[in-house]
């Protein structure tokens, strides 16, 4: 049974998620897309809920009217099938409808609700731009998301739920009592009218220092998230006690936010009991007085305070539940910030996947200049022959990175086309485009999970063989097995850390290249592939390297020369343009930026570069 409900709400939805709405009303509508049928069905539930335990106090009213005025010998014969059909209510109908409704509430909702809701803006973010992940904290993205899903499904269920019930009990405990008499209704109308005023001086408030917290809270989430993620580096600057300031900064300034919002409670908390003594004393005196002048009976009298009595505990419940409404309504808010965020870089609805047959690469007159007008790569053409060779050579900031990033479409280029086989790169998916370019990085991050898993995030269907095969051909068989993590995972099969912080350089860039070596993709990047071995490895790894390469058409960053030496053919990049290209012989002999750094380079040193060529001291650096 339980599973049946849980089942009714899909948690991991698989239509392609599409940009948040930036409103409020809008952004919660968005995510309960799915969800309706069973939002309604509970709140119906819970509206029958509070309808029939006011006409219990009802019936209780009429049970002490009975008792004081009729006969204890016939009393049975005339009132037992109504007390029959009190108990099949009380004993039956309600815990059923309640049993239901928790069903669809805890099993069907609550759980589901804010899985899904976390699926849909994991998968849309996981699809944002290199700049958005730049410009944010990691740990503070995740915290937006985890808090946003709780804070989308409280705000619902607090708004069909809490305040459709707090309705109906009000109205009905308002009919009940004035229809014993009307005046004993007005003290119930000016405290509800008393308990209004309050929240809307008080809720508001509190939204606002709400959403202020929410903020705080995933910016000092995201401090300490980074200072674990360094942590190397942390200790590396004997830069503990430095980091502890920084979070403590972040956490001194959540913590005023909570004062802040304490201070609202105890005001309101106080304010609320005083009112709420006020509906008492008011009713209980009226009560007696038109008892006394037998305008109501005693069970009228007995309804008007047991149901003043619960609207006393409800009306701190309801300020509760309606300040956590406006709580999540700010968490709300500062998530939409992050998460309904456009993606700089999206597919085109027509968009075909990638089809390469000979791996041709055409620059068109591209210019990029991250928006800053000018700079970076001005009016760039290049034409990479198919299964050519080339390797990029240049100052540090000539723009050899970006023409890489620019070929992956981590930006969108502000002029001109890049062709692969004669298609344009902007009309292809992302996904087919990086899945026929295989890249292996300067500074190499591995996922923390095992050594397998890392390899064959290349090629998923791969065969552990396959696997096996490419390790030993980058010479990572030598150090797998000795590997071992803290749950006693060996091999193949233990964890690398965060980032792959459990390896080495050297060894992180061998599983790297081992991942590219099984990915097989007929283009392939490489930006310093080799800057974090030593020279035996990187020795024995060449080999392996070059074949790799053959038959692809191949782009290689270096900062050593000599290792690219060899290439079909140089371009060398200064300020965002083509300064020179052609092979090594060529380049010596045209005695220009390339001859320089050669020959500062075979000298064993490099030297700044006068001003008037930027500095060189890292050629070639990304």
């Amino acid at each position: 049974m339980f599973r049946w409900f849980e089942n009714r709400l899909d948690p991991f939805p698989p239509e392609e998620p599409q940009q948040p709405p930036g409103s409020l009303v809008a952004f919660c509508l968005h995510y309960t897309r799915g969800a309706w049928p069973y939002l309604l069905t509970a709140t119906v539930l819970m509206a029958l809920i509070a309808g029939v335990e006011v006409w219990m106090f009802g019936f209780l009213g009429n049970i002490v009217d009975w008792l004081s005025a009729q006969d204890r010998a016939t009393f049975l014969a005339d009132q037992g099938w109504k007390l029959v059909g009190m108990a099949f209510i009380v004993l039956v109908l309600l815990p059923g409808m309640v049993w239901v409704h928790s069903l669809f509430q805890q099993q069907t909702l609550m759980a589901n609700f804010p899985m899904r809701i976390r699926w849909l803006a994991h998968r849309y973010l996981l699809r944002q731009s290199m700049r958005f992940y730049q410009d944010e904290f990691a740990g503070r993205i995740a915290t937006k998301v985890m808090q946003t899903a709780l804070a989308v499904r409280e705000c619902i269920i607090k708004l069909f739920e809490v305040l459709n019930y707090v309705t109906v009990y009000f109205l009905g405990t308002l009919i009940l009592v004035g229809s014993a008499d009307w005046r004993l209704a007005i003290p119930l109308v000016v405290w509800l009218a008393g308990y209004i005023v309050l929240l809307r001086i008080f809720v508001p408030i509190m939204g606002r220092v709400s959403k202020t917290q929410a903020d705080a809270r995933s910016r000092m989430t995201g401090r300490i998230v980074d200072a674990y993620s360094n942590i190397q580096t942390v200790k590396l600057f004997s830069h503990t006690s430095r980091e502890a300031a920084f979070a403590k900064e972040s956490m001194s300034g959540f913590l005023t936010t909570v004062h802040r919002q304490m201070r609202l409670v105890t005001g309101l908390y106080g304010l609320l009991y005083l009112l709420n003594a006020l509906l008492l004393f008011s009713v209980g005196w009226l009560s007696i007085h038109l008892w006394l002048t037998a305008s109501v009976s005693v069970g009228a009298v007995a309804v008007a305070l047991g149901l003043v009595m619960r609207l006393w505990g409800m009306s701190q419940w309801i300020m509760w539940e309606v300040s956590g409404l406006f709580e999540n309504i700010g968490t709300v808010q500062d998530g939409m910030a992050t998460l309904s965020l456009p993606r700089e870089i999206d597919d085109k609805p027509d968009a075909r996947p990638l089809a390469i047959e000979r791996g041709g690469i055409v620059f068109d007159h591209i210019r990029f200049h991250y928006g800053k007008g000018s700079g970076v790569i001005d009016d760039l053409s290049l034409d990479i022959r198919p299964g050519e060779k080339i390797g990029l050579i240049g100052p540090s900031g000539a723009g050899k990175s970006t023409l890489v990033s620019l070929l992956l479409r981590f930006h969108d280029l502000e002029d001109g086309s890049i062709r692969i086989d004669d298609q344009d790169i902007a009309d292809v998916t992302q996904e087919s485009l990086r899945a026929r370019i295989g890249m292996v990085t300067q500074d190499t991050s591995l996922l923390h999970r095992s050594v397998r898993d890392n390899l064959l995030y290349g090629r998923p269907e791969a065969s552990d063989d396959m696997a096996w095969d490419a390790a030993r051909l980058a010479h990572v068989d030598g150090f797998i097995q000795s590997l071992r993590d803290i749950n006693g995972r060996e091999g193949f099969e233990a964890h690398v850390g965060e980032r792959g912080v459990k390896l080495s350089g050297g060894q992180r860039q061998r599983i790297a290249i081992a991942r590219v070596m099984l990915k097989d993709a007929p283009i392939l990047i490489l930006d310093e592939a080799t800057s974090a071995l030593d020279s035996d490895v990187e020795a024995a790894i060449q080999e392996n390297l070059d074949r790799l390469m053959e038959g692809k058409t191949v782009i290689a960053i270096a900062h050593r020369l000599s290792t690219i030496a060899a290439m079909d053919r140089l371009v060398v990049m200064e300020r965002g343009r083509i300064a020179e290209q052609g092979t090594h012989a060529e380049l010596l002999e045209l005695d220009g930026l390339y001859a320089r750094l050669w020959r500062r380079q075979s000298g064993g040193f490099l030297e700044a570069e006068s001003a008037s060529t930027t500095d060189v001291s890292a050629a070639g650096a990304p």
